[in-house]
């Protein structure tokens, strides 16, 4: 038991438990956060790839197909399930181990639970025990009938009187006997067939034990071979984890700088955003003002221009309308309708009258000075330098947790190796090599018992062959040399030879069926017993539940597995449970349950789950006040600009002369309508002084209205837009303000709360690593390491020699043998039935004609020619039977 304990032990090393959970809630307190809505799930931890297991392939295959002789297996089951159908007694057994452990005594039978025990074994064995009597019965009687036959034959009775007395049917019956006797004997040939079929298989199969006894072996020694190799890889795979632990570790600013900089973005950038916006906005404001000075400045000194322009013109085309040309009656009216219009021709927009934005531009020039996207970039640059100020700051802690981990590989390896495995399972390999040397050695004297077996079974079969010849021989010799003609005296010697070998046929059955019978109601007693009471049981695993019935073989003792492996009965460990395990091919740790011996849970805490590891990051403390978000020039800087005089702009007045149209009349429209009207003129000096004041007034639309147009688009764009931006300008501004102040009043004050969360979720990741290296390190030993598939190989390889091999070969060499001793009775009977129509009687009948009154004497004829008279009740003896003549009489008969 030396080599178990150290295999169990060296398997208790790796495991994982669920209470790691709990102790993981227990080692961060409870947090409340000021916001509900920053809380969010840890992040997926990174699957690890911690490859495979070396696995072990077995080569022994518990699997038996017996071939042609499995239909004789199911033959022999099916009777044994007719003589007893009942179901296994687990109930039964289970109370006479328990009421009988200290050993049965003779007075304790006299009990009443004994006796109800005793009744209810009689009723489950009532079929064997009724079979078992009647071979009994038949062993004993046979001999006795067969003395008595013997000696009633003797005394020319039971058919041994040498006289056949002549029946009209006597053809039939003869071929009715030959007939049944050949049927008889073919039934027995093939028993005998059955038998034989049997008695080898057991030959054949037992040299296939040694393959199974050599493939067995091999999965032990592997399995002990690569157990310390798949131990090793368990333990190697640590690194993997640890590796990308200290991955983690090494990159802890990105990770957990960045999750703390995500959490406190969502305040801080979009008010650092406001303020970059602000910047433009500002730059926008000044190119505003720039525009509106620029085009204010090129309206006013157009007005003057235009106003001039256009006066000077009215003025020329007046003088024009003065021509005395224009009083001849038929152009006089276009003249009147041209000198109406002369009042149009004049400014419309006064921008003389607008106020003057230097004074905005001037300070937003001073404010400008400072560069407020500059500042701004400044703060994102401080608050992205968070992972930074995060690696600085935790650089002690992270060693700290670095040279843990390193303890950490130290002990498990350390604990590794505690145990002599490779020692142990080499001492464990020398006693499989020694133990298959001892199984070796007895094959020899195996194949000899065997030998002696075999003969032994042709020998008590040889017993029937030699019956079977008998009749063969006596069939063949009565058949072939029967006579029609001949009378019973005067049957030829082939015929005479052949009856006696069919009497000498039940001769030799006498003498062997009780002995064969005894054989069969032996093997059939064992054999069916064994079937019913192991073999099944075992192929339905009803067997293994008797095992490992609750306080079987002790009242305290409550399982028996555990309690002979571990000296510990109360662990939940049965045998069924551990072949199961063991069929599906799991590891031994899972299959023996080994936790309960060791408490891995508590190891795995101190080593590949530490709790000191999260006690160690809980002293983090990063500190975030050196973060600037906006340096207080830029903060004068936005209230400068509140301040500078944009807002006090009179919007309304740029807007209404904006919105002014820079002449009374369009000049294109003036000039084209006077050229229609000249052209109704007649031709001559009129008419083309007024096409040259059309042009002159085209072209003072096209060199002084047009870039007054165009100054005038500009001043209302950029007015429209200093409106927008000087809307509520100061309110914005504090808006902006008060948003940066909470965002650097979150980072100073609340971002402990953000640091301590993603602290814990970080702490999650590096634990889901080693909580991934344990769940697989169990996958591993439930499915992976030490595969106990070869004692559930044992077990059934065990269960295919001892019920497949040898019981179901025995049960159906009795099952033939005795079909062969049933069929020896009717063999018997028929052979001395048949035997009389063969052999040469002694006397015959002979009738012969006594009067003429019809009456008729019956005279016997024996073998010598001596008549002897005797009545006949027939009439009609003579017609019907023939006298017979007497046989010659030799001296050499």
């Amino acid at each position: 038991m030396l080599w178990t304990r150290w295999l169990v032990l060296l398997l208790c090393w790796g495991g994982t438990s669920g209470e790691q959970q709990a102790d993981e809630r227990d080692g961060f307190p409870a947090e409340v956060r000021a916001d509900s809505r920053r809380q969010r799930s840890p992040p997926p931890v990174e699957p690890l790839d911690f490859g495979f297991v070396p696995s072990s392939v077995y080569d022994t295959h518990a699997y038996y197909e017996p071939g042609a002789v499995g239909i004789l297996f199911h033959m022999v089951h099916a009777f044994l399930y007719v003589i007893q159908p009942n179901s296994f007694p687990k109930d039964l057994i289970v109370k006479v181990i328990q009421q009988n452990m200290g050993g049965i005594k003779i007075d304790e039978w006299r009990k009443p639970e004994n006796v109800v025990l005793l009744l209810q074994w009689i009723h489950y064995q009532a079929g064997f025990l009724l079979c078992g009597l009647i071979g009994i019965v038949f062993v004993i009687i046979v001999p006795v009938i067969g003395l008595l036959f013997c000696v009633c034959r003797c005394c020319e009775n039971c058919g041994g009187e040498m006289h056949q007395r002549q029946r009209k049917n006597a053809d039939c019956q003869r071929g009715f006997y030959t007939a049944s006797l050949v049927a008889t004997t073919i039934f027995i040939i093939v028993g005998v067939l059955i038998s034989y079929a049997a008695n080898h298989n057991i030959s054949a199969q037992i040299k296939s034990t040694r393959r199974l006894i050599n493939t067995n072996m091999r999965d032990l020694k592997t399995f002990a071979n690569n157990t310390p190799a798949q131990i090793d890889y368990l333990t190697a795979q640590y690194t993997t984890a640890k590796n990308k632990v200290l991955s983690d570790l090494d990159n802890i600013g990105p990770l957990l700088g960045g999750r703390i900089h995500s959490q406190l973005e969502k305040e801080v950038v979009p008010s650092l955003d406001t303020a970059l916006r602000m910047a433009g906005a500002m730059r926008e404001t000044k190119e505003a003002l720039e525009n509106v000075s620029s085009s204010l400045e090129v309206l006013q000194e157009g007005t003057g221009k235009l106003q001039s322009s256009l006066s000077g013109e009215r003025a020329s085309l007046s003088n024009t309308l003065s021509d005395p040309a224009c009083t001849n009656g038929a152009v006089s009216h276009t003249c009147n309708t041209i000198r109406s219009t002369l009042a149009q021709l004049g400014i419309n927009a006064d921008y003389s009258g607008l106020p003057s934005v230097s004074h905005a531009l001037a300070n937003v020039d001073t404010i400008l000075k400072t560069d407020l996207s500059n500042v701004v970039q400044k703060g994102y640059s401080s608050f992205n330098d968070t992972p930074r100020l995060v690696k600085e700051q935790t650089k002690n802690i992270v060693a700290g947790v670095k040279g843990m981990l390193d303890k950490i590989s130290a002990e498990i390896t350390g604990f590794s190796k505690m145990f002599p495995v490779e020692a142990s399972l080499a001492n464990f390999t020398i006693f499989l090599n020694q133990g298959q040397k001892n199984i070796e050695a007895y094959y020899p004297q195996i194949d000899q018992m065997d030998f002696y077996r075999w003969i032994g079974c042709v020998a008590v079969l040889c017993a029937v062959v030699l019956i079977l010849a008998f009749n063969f021989l006596g069939l063949l010799c009565g058949t072939c040399g029967y006579d029609k003609q001949a009378t019973p005296t005067t049957r030829g010697c082939l015929s005479n030879t052949g009856g006696n070998l069919l009497m000498a046929g039940v001769g030799f059955s006498f003498i062997f069926v009780w002995m064969l019978m005894a054989i069969v109601t032996t093997f059939f007693v064992v054999g069916g017993n064994v079937e019913k009471m192991v073999c099944e049981p075992l192929a339905n695993r009803q067997l293994f539940k008797i095992i490992d019935t609750p306080y079987l073989v002790h009242p305290a003792k409550k399982n028996f597995l555990p309690g002979m492996l571990f000296q510990n009965p109360n662990i939940d460990l049965t045998l069924g449970s551990m072949y199961r395990d063991c069929y599906e091919n799991n590891g031994l740790y899972h299959a023996l349950q080994l936790e309960t011996m060791f408490n891995i849970n508590s190891f795995l805490n101190r080593t590949a789950y530490n709790k000191d590891l999260a006690k160690v990051f809980e002293s983090v403390q990063v500190d975030l006040q050196d973060i600037t978000l906006l340096e207080q020039a830029g903060r004068d800087n936005l209230i400068n600009f509140a301040n500078s005089g944009v807002g006090q702009i009179d919007y309304d007045a740029f807007m209404a002369e904006v919105n002014k149209g820079v002449t009374i009349v369009d000049l294109l429209t003036f000039s084209t309508d006077l050229e229609a009207q000249a052209d109704q003129l007649p031709r001559g000096a009129l008419e083309n002084a007024l096409k040259g004041h059309a042009s002159s007034i085209r072209q003072i639309h096209r060199e002084q209205v047009v870039p007054m147009e165009q100054a005038m688009s500009t001043l209302s764009q950029s007015i429209r837009l200093l409106q927008r931006t000087s809307s509520d300008l100061p309110i914005k501004v504090t808006n902006i303000l008060s948003a940066i102040d909470a965002a650097e009043y979150l980072i100073t004050h609340n971002a402990s709360h953000v640091v301590k969360q993603e602290t814990k979720n970080y702490v999650q990741t590096l634990v889901g690593y080693f909580k991934q290296y344990t769940a697989w390190i169990k996958n591993s030993l439930t499915a992976e390491v030490a595969q106990c598939k070869p004692i559930s190989n044992i077990v059934d390889s065990m269960e295919i020699v001892a019920c497949s091999f040898i019981v179901d070969s025995v049960n159906v060499f009795w099952f033939g043998l005795g079909g062969c001793c049933v069929l020896l009775i009717p063999s018997m009977i028929l052979s001395t039935k048949l035997a009389k129509y063969y052999r040469r009687m002694d006397t015959e009948d002979v009738f012969e004609d006594m009067g003429n009154t019809g009456n008729h004497g019956e005279q016997v004829c024996d073998i010598h020619g001596n008549l002897v008279v005797v009545s006949s009740p027939y009439s009609d003896t003579l017609t019907r039977f023939p006298r017979a003549s007497a046989p010659p009489s030799y001296s050499d008969w």
